[in-house]
């Protein structure tokens, strides 16, 4: 990668900056994710400090009153291009709901390590605008939205619909779809499909599921207090994400004056309540169906996360999984979605095996941190040769690198430019 292809990425992030957020690509995805636009900031860092603090200002911006940050905040303009949209969610009629459309439901809790990231690319800038005191004040908000509402007695935060996860149509989700005999009776409009091929994306009768979870979550006020909802997990990589969050949040505290504990303990908390998650058979964290109380016995990328925690005892069992012929790091393209040697793999389908680049940014900067630079550096070494070569696609095939999904896709381009700028001593980070 060199100048040229730095200025390829930008030019993605360029062309899909929307005023004061960024989508995750023209056309399929013309709204703001809450995920998407942590990791598009942890690249725009490099770009224009302030358009990252801006990135996640607007999502700060959306957040509802008891909390939580928005899976998606809508572009009415443009609602007909995504479905459900803003006219499905209706969030203006919901109580503490804010001013601009957004769905109910929420993303994973990455946003602290990029408010973090964020600050550290140029504090002063950072000061001079107020960001980080601003930051803290939301992401206080929205952690406390998970602690107190949607943490069970076992200590870990559920979803309760699997977009909420990130990891759409992933096999944890299978058992507990396949016991909800309702289904959304409505037409399913499907834009999705002007811009993917259908085998990638998830099936009509997958999506008449979500479509059923998504409309009662919203009939009840998306509220948390339907004690009947047919549809909690609690999922690894969520949980890491919020207590490796709960970490850089007690980092953001110190940093303004104020007392870390809290946070670091609870990010301590989380860390000990993963291990109900721990399958000794498969050698990863696997998810837990709340309902039904079992645990969903499958191989993913999202049991290998729990390596970005600092102090997890789990580390040298996790890494020979990861090296296994189930993940194969180093053999393949990034890191699989999915177990490789599974009946359950599909190298084309969504989360079902093909290879995304939030995940390997994940794992890469995990491998660093716990001292295995090699396979950190090939990792984001093919990340980024793979962003470039096919135009930053949204996922690609394991086995092959061939591209999958959309192309010039926004985390992709901010990830790739990410562990690029930090490979290069010259830029004076390290990663």
């Amino acid at each position: 990668m060199n100048d040229h292809t730095i200025a390829a990425a930008t030019r993605v992030l360029a062309c899909n900056w929307r005023s004061s957020y960024t989508v995750p690509a023209a056309g399929l995805y013309p709204h703001q994710w809450s995920w998407d636009s942590a990791f598009i900031a942890i690249g725009l860092r490099h770009i224009s400090p302030r358009r990252a603090q801006q990135e996640l200002d607007a999502i700060f911006s959306a957040q509802w009153a008891d909390g939580r940050l928005p899976q998606i905040v809508f572009n009415p303009r443009l609602d007909v291009q995504y479905s459900p949209g803003a006219a499905f969610w209706r969030s203006e009629q919901i109580p503490g709901a804010p001013a601009v459309p957004t769905t109910g439901l929420i993303q994973p809790p990455n946003h602290a390590i990029a408010a973090l990231l964020v600050h550290q690319a140029d504090p002063e800038e950072s000061e001079r605008r107020g960001f980080l005191p601003r930051a803290y004040r939301r992401l206080r908000a929205w952690h406390g939205y998970l602690e107190n509402r949607r943490t069970g007695v076992s200590g870990l935060v559920h979803v309760v619909h699997p977009w909420e996860s990130g990891m759409d149509n992933s096999p944890y989700w299978d058992a507990a779809l396949a016991a909800i005999s309702e289904t959304f009776e409505q037409a399913i409009p499907r834009p999705d499909l002007d811009h993917a091929d259908a085998s990638h994306r998830p099936s009509n009768a997958e999506y008449g599921k979500y479509l059923y979870l998504a409309a009662r979550y919203r009939d009840h006020a998306c509220d948390d207090r339907d004690e009947t909802f047919p549809f909690l997990l609690e999922d690894p990589a969520v949980n890491t994400m919020y207590a490796r969050s709960e970490l850089a949040l007690g980092h953001i505290a110190e940093l303004i004056g104020l007392d870390p504990g809290p946070h670091v303990d609870r990010a301590h908390a989380v860390t000990a309540s993963l291990e109900s998650l721990w399958s000794p058979d498969l050698g990863c964290y696997v998810a837990r169906d709340v309902v039904a109380d079992t645990k969903q016995e499958f191989r993913t990328v999202s049991g290998l996360v729990p390596l970005l925690i600092p102090d997890l005892p789990r580390t040298e069992e996790l890494l020979t999984t990861l090296r296994s012929p189930h993940f194969a790091l180093g053999d393949v393209a990034l890191i699989p979605s999915h177990d490789l040697t599974a009946v359950t793999f599909n190298d084309a389908r969504y989360w079902r095996g093909p290879s995304w680049f939030n995940t390997a940014w994940l794992i890469a900067q995990a491998l660093h941190e716990h001292g295995y630079t090699d396979d950190a550096s090939r990792l984001s070494s093919q990340m980024v040769n793979l962003g470039i070569e096919h135009d930053f696609p949204e996922y690609v095939d394991p086995r092959t690198g061939e591209p999958r999904g959309t192309q010039r896709f926004s985390w992709t381009a901010a990830l790739s430019l990410d562990l690029y700028k930090r490979l290069h001593p010259r830029d004076g980070v390290a990663l």
